[in-house]
Order: C-alpha cells, then sequence, then structure tokens
C-alpha cells in the first residue's frame, strides 16, 4: 500500500513538473539583464565583495546607459555564450558548435 501512494505521488510530481516546463515563459528584461550581468562578473573575474557592488551596479544601471555600455543584444549574447563557454572549459570543435547554437539561440 505504501508503495502505491509513493508511486501515485511520483506520477503526480512528474506530471506537474512536465506541465511546468512546457509553460516556461521567456526570459523577461530584468531575467537579461541579471544574465548579461553575471555573464560580465565572470569574464572580468570578479569575485567577493567587489562583485557585489559590480552587480548591483551594472542591475541598478538605467536601460539607456545599459544599452550604451553594453552595445547591441548581439554583442551581449556573444558575451554570455563566452563567458558560458569558458565556465564550461570547451576547447576546439566543442567550443566551435557551442557557440554556434548559443549564438543562434533566441
Amino acid at each position: 500500500m505504501k508503495q502505491l501512494i509513493s508511486l501515485v505521488a511520483l506520477g503526480l510530481a512528474l506530471a506537474v513538473g512536465g506541465a511546468h516546463a512546457a509553460d516556461e515563459k521567456a526570459p523577461t528584461a530584468q531575467q537579461n539583464k541579471m544574465k548579461t550581468c553575471n555573464a560580465d562578473a565572470k569574464t572580468k573575474d570578479i569575485k567577493g565583495d567587489e562583485r557585489k557592488k559590480f552587480m548591483s551596479e551594472c542591475l541598478s544601471a538605467k536601460p539607456a546607459a545599459a544599452a550604451a555600455d553594453a552595445g547591441t543584444s548581439q554583442q551581449n549574447k556573444m558575451k554570455t555564450c563566452n563567458a558560458d563557454a569558458k565556465t564550461k572549459d570547451l576547447k576546439g570543435d566543442d567550443r566551435k558548435k557551442f557557440m554556434s547554437e548559443c549564438l543562434s539561440a533566441k
């Protein structure tokens, strides 16, 4: 009986989790900004209190100022993809494939 209840609970959890994954929305502007700021901090290898300060300034920057500093969205995507590839320690063909997929993703 306990096994049956466990299986039913597991099935419900998987069903709810699958429905949630299918219902995923596109990231908001703030989420994109957070991703870009994180990628910049990784690229610059900033840690500790200096990273906290950098992130605070980066996230609180006005959109116009951020756009002027950051450049085009393609450049932002390139920074983010480069930081992700560096974090994953990708090299050679694996890096080329990753960068191609990352840059072409919407």
